[in-house]
C-alpha cells in the first residue's frame, strides 16, 4: 500500500508538471500548423503559425501522451540460463502464454535538433507468468512458495504490475518521401511495485484472484532499446537486479521482448 502511494502520488507530480508543456510546447517540423505528438493518438490544434520554428535548434518538448506500447513476450533467466533450477521449478511457465504489457502516459525532455532527443518518461508495465503446474503461489509468507493443488486449473497466471520511469536517448533519420524515418531508443529504466496477483480458473472453483506483493522487489531496474520504422517497431527489456527479494530466489532475473507500436 506504501509502495501503491508514493507511486500514485509520483505519478501525479508529474503529470501537474508535465501537462501544461502540452500546451505550450511543439514537436513537429510542419510549417502550417502545430502539431502535439501523441505516439499512437496525435492531437493537431490551431494556433499561431509555426513556420519559425527552426528544426535545427533545441527546444523542450513533452506532455501527456500515449505511446511506445510494448506487447510481447517475458522469460525468467535463472542464474543466465532460461532453465528453471530445482529450487524454482515451481515457477516453470508456458512461455508462449508468458507476456509483457506496457505503455507510457507522460514524457518531458529536450530535442536538441530533429534527429536526437532525451526524455523522461512515466508509465506502467505488466509481467504475466502463466504457470504450468497446478500450483497456488502462497501470499502472507516470508519465503515465496507454492501449494500444490488437486485441481486442474485451465488458467494459473502469477504477475506483476509496476509504475516505470524509463531515461531514454532516441535518435532518429531523416524523414524519407512517404514522410517516415527510422528510429532507435535506448536508455535505463527505475520501476515501482504496485502490487502482485494472482488469477486462477477451474471447474471446482471458477475463477479466483488474490492479492499480495508475493515478493516481487519493491524497486526494479534494467533497460530498453527499441528499433522502428514509422510507428512499429521491436522492443528488448532486460533487468538488472533479481526478480524476487528472496535468497532461494537469488539470480533470478527476467527480460522480455517482442512488438512496440506509437514511435512516432
Amino acid at each position: 500500500m506504501k509502495h501503491l502511494i508514493f507511486t500514485t502520488l509520483l505519478v501525479s507530480g508529474l503529470a501537474g508538471v508535465m501537462a501544461p508543456s502540452a500546451f505550450a510546447q511543439q514537436d513537429s517540423t510542419k510549417k502550417d500548423r502545430k502539431d502535439l505528438n501523441y505516439g499512437i493518438v496525435t492531437i493537431t490544434r490551431d494556433g499561431k503559425d509555426s513556420s519559425k520554428v527552426d528544426p535545427k535548434k533545441g527546444r523542450f518538448v513533452g506532455g501527456i501522451t500515449f505511446t511506445r506500447v510494448d506487447l510481447g513476450f517475458s522469460r525468467l533467466i535463472d542464474n543466465g540460463s532460461f532453465n528453471l533450477s530445482p529450487t524454482n521449478e515451481f515457477l516453470d511457465y508456458r512461455g508462449g502464454k508468458t507476456s509483457t504489457f506496457s505503455f507510457d502516459i507522460l514524457q518531458f525532455g529536450y530535442r536538441f535538433n530533429s534527429n536526437f532527443k532525451v526524455y523522461l518518461a512515466g508509465g506502467f508495465d505488466w509481467t504475466l507468468i502463466r504457470l504450468r503446474d497446478n500450483v497456488t503461489i502462497q501470499k502472507n509468507l516470508p519465503t515465496l512458495n507454492a501449494l500444490p493443488e488437486s485441481v486442474e486449473f485451465s488458467k494459473n497466471r502469477f504477475s506483476s504490475s509496476y509504475v516505470h520511469i524509463p531515461l531514454n536517448f532516441e535518435i532518429r533519420t531523416k524523414e524519407n518521401d512517404k514522410g517516415k524515418r527510422f528510429y532507435f531508443v535506448l536508455g535505463p529504466e527505475i520501476s515501482f511495485l504496485l502490487g502482485g496477483k494472482v488469477k486462477q480458473i477451474s471447474d471446482e472453483f471458477g475463477k479466483q484472484k488474490q492479492y499480495d506483493n508475493y515478493h516481487f522487489q519493491s524497486v526494479r531496474y534494467g533497460g530498453s532499446f527499441r528499433f522502428g520504422y514509422g510507428g512499429l517497431g521491436l522492443f528488448t527489456k532486460y533487468y538488472f537486479n533479481d526478480m524476487f527479494d528472496t535468497p532461494a530466489q537469488a539470480g533470478l532475473k527476467n527480460m522480455s521482448f517482442g512488438i512496440t507500436f506509437g514511435l512516432n
